[in-house]
């Protein structure tokens, strides 16, 4: 047998031997309720045009940042590399920030508005005295954000307690939080239905939010 020969089969054995490395693209999700359900807190051409339109944007662009990441380092192109990490910021923030949201949400017919029970109810009534003052709390927060962002509740995972979080643009919760709640204050989120006021909006959307959703994430 040649060297050549040789050298091709341990070749071949090596490759067999490597796992494969692949990405798996974003998808948009399928939403677990219909576009026109959570009417009329929120309308079903709002939600079709937020989750097919703008959501599908930052799907979109996050896989194309991640391609062209990928092809940045092996370029070795610093510079692009560098500037693609903001792209890949905003947009997988986008995706993550919109998949909290949509869960959080939920028809009343399924739940949408029905307040906390157990063990997240009595957390909050520890910390806070009452729910209504937490949500009291989140619109205030939801009202001075401006331009575009969101507001959380979230459990900060290093001490147990919820808190209230600000965030600007698509920027997301990093990993010292769990997301209880999350609430899109884009205009796109609520525009064509409250025009500028924005806090009719906040308002109307605690009657659709998935509290037991809120519950899981605290347990989890």
């Amino acid at each position: 047998m040649s060297f050549l020969s040789t050298t091709t089969r341990a070749l071949r054995t090596q490759v067999s031997k490597t796992p494969l490395l692949y990405r798996t693209k974003a998808t948009l999700p399928d939403l677990d309720y219909d576009y026109g359900a959570l009417e009329p807190h929120i309308s079903g051409q709002i939600n079709e045009l937020h989750h097919k339109k703008h959501h599908q944007t930052y799907v979109n662009g996050y896989n194309t940042a991640i391609e062209q990441a990928a092809e940045a380092a092996a370029k070795d192109d610093i510079l692009k590399s560098i500037e693609l990490t903001q792209h890949i910021k905003f947009h997988g923030g986008g995706i993550r920030n919109h998949n909290l949201f949509w869960k959080n949400l939920a028809p009343t017919s399924q739940g949408g508005g029905e307040l906390p029970t157990g063990a997240l109810a009595s957390k909050i009534n520890d910390q806070y005295g009452s729910i209504d003052k937490l949500i009291g709390l989140t619109n205030t927060k939801l009202a001075g954000v401006q331009g575009s962002g969101w507001a959380f509740i979230a459990k900060n995972n290093e001490n147990g307690a919820i808190e209230v979080v600000q965030t600007y643009n698509q920027d997301t919760l990093t990993s010292k939080y769990t997301p209880l709640i999350a609430i899109d204050a884009w205009e796109h989120a609520y525009y064509l239905e409250y025009q500028n006021v924005k806090a009719d909006y906040f308002k109307a959307i605690w009657n659709v939010i998935n509290w037991k959703e809120a519950e899981r994430r605290f347990a989890a």
